[in-house]
């Protein structure tokens, strides 16, 4: 495609043009989650860059001097306006030494084909990635929702290493890093919970499950459910049909958000007033599997604000159930066990 709009715009099929876009190729096919690999660097980049080396051939010549002062330029051009773009500094060569043809076209080189062949090739990388399934353009992860719908930060990050810690490292660091805050506080993270799990990854959830459950089917009349949940003092209760089989949870929040619409409020009659647990039970449950370990439940628990987790095996049939107090006592079991001090050897004799 470089080749065909070279020859198009230039008359002939120029190397000085195709070799900068088969590197940008490289960098939007290889490595799209690059920052410099954005559509803002790619188009903005070479666009400048062009711009720079055409004004340079212009006004000063086109000798080699001039195209290390061109892509001098490009480089601390595009570092100010944050599309930096490596090609851009081959393009800004390439707009000085690339022969009467591109000097002919003068600042026309900038749109066509420069702009024009880098929006083609970002139009082709953003099918091709997102086809692979790799997100492009690549956007930071977005923040973890505080499921309260407060200002605070979620649990996990109130203490340990925090945003304004990478924020302040990058910009401490005197190099460029071909790497967001956004993506470098997320590998972290990731890290730390598999640090974690080594540590603590033996306790599973079948370990800390509660096993003797109380259950309900979709069509118990809510009065009897109710009295399961204050009488036994529990929370939550797994809705089951053809045996043990998820098909829902009841919990103590869906009868207060029941009992707190607006009709129900002014004491007006509902025709379609719960009667059943299926007309107030939640079907998306979040659900984990025995052989799990116990801290992959901990954002859930803590960042996601769920209180209570079924755990189901492989056919979705409940076989227990995880609350935060299960995970307290697991962490704190397991933070007991680290911190033992380890009994000395004895030698026989």
């Amino acid at each position: 495609m470089t080749e065909s709009l070279s020859h198009l715009a230039l008359g002939e099929s120029n190397p000085w043009f195709v070799a900068p876009m088969g590197a940008s190729a490289v960098l939007l096919f290889a490595v799209p989650a690059s920052p410099l690999a954005q559509p803002w660097s790619i188009i903005g980049g070479n666009f400048v860059s062009a711009l720079i080396g055409i004004g340079c051939a212009h006004w000063l010549g086109h000798s080699g001097a001039v195209g290390a002062i061109a892509v001098a330029l490009a480089i601390g051009v595009m570092f100010q306006l944050r599309c930096l773009h490596p090609p851009g500094g081959a393009v800004a060569l390439t707009s000085v030494l690339g022969g009467p043809a591109i000097d002919a076209m003068g600042y026309n080189f900038a749109l066509w084909p420069v702009a024009v062949n880098s929006a083609c090739m970002l139009l082709t990388a953003l099918a091709f990635n997102n086809l692979s399934r790799r997100r492009y353009p690549h956007r930071p992860p977005l923040p973890t929702p505080q499921s309260h719908g407060t200002t605070d930060r979620p649990p996990s990050e109130r203490i340990g290493i925090t945003h304004e810690d990478f924020d302040a490292v990058l910009k401490e660091h005197s190099e460029q890093l071909d790497v967001t805050v956004e993506d470098l506080e997320e590998l972290v993270y990731a890290v730390e919970r598999r640090a974690y799990r080594r540590h603590f990854g033996e306790i599973r959830c079948g370990d800390m499950m509660s096993r003797d459950l109380l259950t309900v089917t979709p069509k118990l009349p809510l009065g009897d459910a109710w009295e399961l949940l204050v009488s036994h003092s529990i929370k939550a209760l797994p809705v089951v049909e053809g045996g043990r089989r998820l098909v829902g949870i009841l919990s103590l929040h869906d009868f207060l958000v029941s009992r707190a619409t607006p009709s129900a409020a002014q004491g007006e009659h509902v025709d379609a007033h719960p009667q059943v647990v299926a007309d107030l039970m939640s079907t998306d449950v979040v659900t984990v599997r025995p052989e799990q370990a116990i801290v992959d439940t901990v954002p859930l628990f803590s960042d996601a604000g769920l209180h209570h987790l079924p755990v189901v095996n492989a056919a979705q049939e409940v076989v227990g159930m995880l609350t935060q107090s299960d995970l307290v006592a697991a962490l704190f079991r397991a933070g007991l066990e680290q911190a033992a001090p380890h009994e000395p050897a004895t030698r026989a004799g």
